[in-house]
């Protein structure tokens, strides 16, 4: 428990910022320097905040059209961000993956995809248990950079307040550069297609991809003729990019909290949308207390264990008013469990009557281990959970609204197969994530064509 909370009191109607400190939390570390913690967090509630309520805004109503099949949701980025990452080049990588991602997707979807990023504030994880043992050695768990070091010596896992300012600054960095990357010309639809075709030229399955992007091509030439260009149409030239993370370490959550001047509503302000783990989804807990009163939407991670109940609870408390665009429900139930668990929690939502977005998280349920403990993923498992979260919303007559992915646009090899056949013995090449694996830049945009097959055939 951080040595700033109160005893719980799950009692209280009243919301403020600060009113999760009186219900039961997880996952919030314990913070030794009381009076440090305080003044890190003082400061921080007067910095400018990182995203605008009028952005949030626009996010919920794309979010609301998501909901009725009328626009596809591509979330994506790393796992845990990085304070050693903080370079325009991987910022500016993973943003042109997801560019190139979203074209495609466009194209098999047939709606507009909403770019949502997994960036400037992902620093926070939530972890299975507070400490690990390496050789008979038991120090504090890694929670993410914005907490302690990944490094596994007694200082560097010790919380440090400090470490929120970092990412603060390290936040508004990246939002910088997004904004520029997204309205500078760099998200221009002909160059992002130029791109995608010399993937399809580097790909073992080019033959499979090139007639979808010599399609998108004659769609663009079309355009063109019409008139439609960069110098017409922003559309072509700019584009709309948000930002997400886990809502976990409710200190700095609360500290980027302001009231909106225009409306007078509250609003998180250290990201466009924020979500709730599956490990602090707990409907009297202080995530959901805080989440509650912010005006942002929100998403809510479903896995195997959440209940028909605890769905029903969650989508009424967090969102009252039945407000469209406001709870988007990410499933993450793993490839052989879905057609499973998924379809009661979608009827569970129905009869409620809540206008949710679904998106799948295909990433999270198919995490295994090697024989010589390293994590991955299965490329092939990822696309099995994709089809499958598509055929259960299909029979469930629910719109698939999106999906939540965890990639970088980095090379890495942290996730086998795909085109390359990347196999457990090429992990070591390039593993570089300190939390879970990722999809790589080759991965992630052959798994924006398979799902724009998929989603051209149920069209």
């Amino acid at each position: 428990m951080s040595a700033t909370l109160t005893q719980p009191n799950p009692t209280s109607e009243t919301w403020m910022p600060d009113s999760w400190r009186s219900f039961p939390f997880k996952q919030i570390p314990t913070y030794p320097d009381a009076a440090a913690l305080k003044n890190v967090e003082d400061r921080l509630s007067t910095y400018p905040p990182l995203v605008f309520a009028g952005e949030v805004r626009r996010l919920r109503n794309h979010l609301a059209q998501a909901a009725q099949g009328k626009a596809f949701v591509l979330q994506g980025g790393p796992c845990a961000e990085s304070f050693g990452e903080f370079k325009a080049d991987i910022v500016r990588d993973t943003f042109r993956v997801l560019l190139q991602m979203a074209v495609v997707l466009t194209f098999g979807a047939k709606v507009p995809v909403i770019k949502l990023g997994r960036m400037a504030g992902q620093f926070a994880k939530p972890r299975s248990s507070d400490t690990e043992t390496v050789d008979g050695v038991t120090l504090p768990s890694y929670r993410g950079d914005i907490i302690n070091g990944p490094e596994f010596t007694p200082g560097a896992r010790i919380p440090d307040p400090a470490r929120m300012e970092t990412g603060y600054f390290q936040s508004a960095g990246i939002q910088n550069l997004l904004r520029a990357f997204s309205r500078g010309g760099y998200a221009n639809l002909h160059e992002v297609h130029r791109w995608n075709l010399g993937f399809v030229e580097r790909s073992p399955l080019a033959n499979r991809y090139r007639t979808m992007a010599e399609r998108i091509g004659e769609t663009l030439a079309f355009m063109q003729a019409c008139g439609i260009d960069a110098a017409s149409s922003a559309q072509v030239d700019e584009t709309e990019f948000y930002t997400s993370h886990e809502a976990l370490l409710l200190p700095y959550e609360q500290a980027l909290t302001r009231i909106d001047s225009t409306s007078g509503a509250w609003y998180d302000c250290s990201a466009h949308f924020v979500w709730i783990g599956d490990r602090t989804r707990q409907p009297d807990g202080a995530h959901v207390e805080f989440l509650r009163g912010v005006r942002n939407p929100i998403g809510i991670k479903v896995g195997p264990t959440t209940s028909v109940e605890d769905i029903k609870r969650l989508t009424t408390v967090l969102n009252p008013q039945n407000e469209a665009g406001r709870i988007t429900l990410i499933s993450r139930m793993g490839a052989e469990k879905i057609e499973q668990f998924l379809p009661p929690l979608m009827r569970a939502v129905k009869e409620t009557g809540q206008p949710v977005t679904w998106i799948s998280d295909p990433m999270h349920g198919n995490t295994i281990s090697t024989d010589s403990k390293v994590k991955t993923r299965s490329f092939d498992a990822v696309m099995k959970e994709v089809k499958g979260f598509f055929a259960v919303c299909a029979a469930e007559g629910v719109p698939a609204g999106g999906v939540h992915l965890e990639m970088t646009g980095q090379n890495v090899t942290e996730c086998v197969g795909g085109a390359q056949r990347l196999t457990e013995a090429d992990l070591g090449a390039r593993y570089e994530t300190f939390c879970d694996p990722r999809l790589n830049a080759e991965q992630s945009l052959e798994l924006a064509f398979l799902i724009a097959e998929e989603l051209t055939g149920r069209s």
